[in-house]
């Protein structure tokens, strides 16, 4: 069996196409053009190239983009205060703090600070409760990309068993709840499971988020598998790779996703996807979530 690659390029550049249909729609109905205020502490070279391809992605779906690039010896009081200020601006609808920040800034005191409403992240502890227990609300962007990389193989996901390699709060826990939103029976493993392969050759659909390169190899994996490789790893070979070994598990699962071209490209369109999602629900609800 050969695997179908699940091209993250062309599904989030379809995505792309109809997102700017409904951000033009949305402008047209409003008046209101959707606008993203990224946040930026430092000159952290990972980060520059982050946001640079945030702002190209709102410029390509015709959503307003602000780049507010601070020094790196910001003190958390002027971070928090910048923040204070985007949160009263009814022309900003998302707000994000790229990450990471310098050591002496809290990065979730920063996270908290942001209005439920316009934390296009989706990592405020209110919009991570909404998660939890079933509600709407702004979801994190990684996690929303692979639940649609998923659902773009047209295999159903309800009563499937759907194994999760780690338990970050960016994705691991977020990816958990979302299939098991999608009704399908979740096992979490991390670094203290004993006998991980036991576990992932139960796996209907494997979600691998370790940040270990080149750790899941085709004996880990259940044939027929959907296979989604979260890792991105850069080695001494200036080349990225991911938590799974490509070249072993394509000749063993069904769906697999390509390191680099397959979560990646999906992370910043859902966040384009939030952003419009944030500003929708500020124009329906002029008062935002309760705090």
């Amino acid at each position: 069996m050969q695997a179908k690659i699940i091209d993250g390029k062309a599904i989030a550049q379809a995505i792309r196409h109809d997102l700017k249909k409904e951000v033009t729609s949305f402008k047209d109905t409003t008046g209101i053009t959707p606008h993203l205020a990224v946040v930026l502490v430092g000159h952290h070279p990972a980060s520059l190239s982050y946001v640079r391809g945030k702002q190209k992605g709102c410029e390509e779906v015709r959503i307003r983009s602000t780049l507010i690039h601070l020094p790196e010896e910001t003190t958390e009081e002027e971070l928090l205060n910048t923040i204070d200020r985007l949160n009263a601006d009814p022309d900003v609808h998302g707000i994000l703090v790229q990450l990471p920040l310098p050591k002496s800034i809290d990065a979730q005191k920063v996270i908290n600070r942001i209005h439920v409403l316009k934390d296009v992240d989706g990592f405020h502890p209110v919009n991570m409760g909404r998660l939890l227990i079933g509600e709407s609300g702004l979801l994190p962007c990684t996690p929303l990309g692979i639940l649609e990389l998923i659902k773009r193989t047209g295999e159903p996901i309800e009563g499937k068993h759907a194994v999760v390699i780690g338990r970050s709060n960016i994705v691991g826990k977020p990816v958990a709840q979302l299939l098991i939103r999608e009704n399908a029976t979740v096992t979490v493993c991390h670094s203290k499971t004993v006998d991980l392969p036991r576990y992932t050759k139960q796996a209907d659909i494997l979600v691998v988020a370790m940040g270990r390169p080149l750790t899941v190899g085709k004996d880990m994996v259940k044939p027929g598998a959907i296979v989604i490789d979260v890792g991105t790893t850069r080695l001494d070979d200036g080349k990225f790779y991911g938590d799974v070994i490509f070249d072993e598990v394509k000749d063993v699962a069904a769906y697999l996703t390509p390191v680099p071209g397959g979560v990646g490209p999906m992370t910043i369109t859902m966040l384009l996807k939030n952003t419009l999602t944030a500003a929708k629900l500020q124009w329906n609800s002029r008062d935002g979530y309760d705090r």
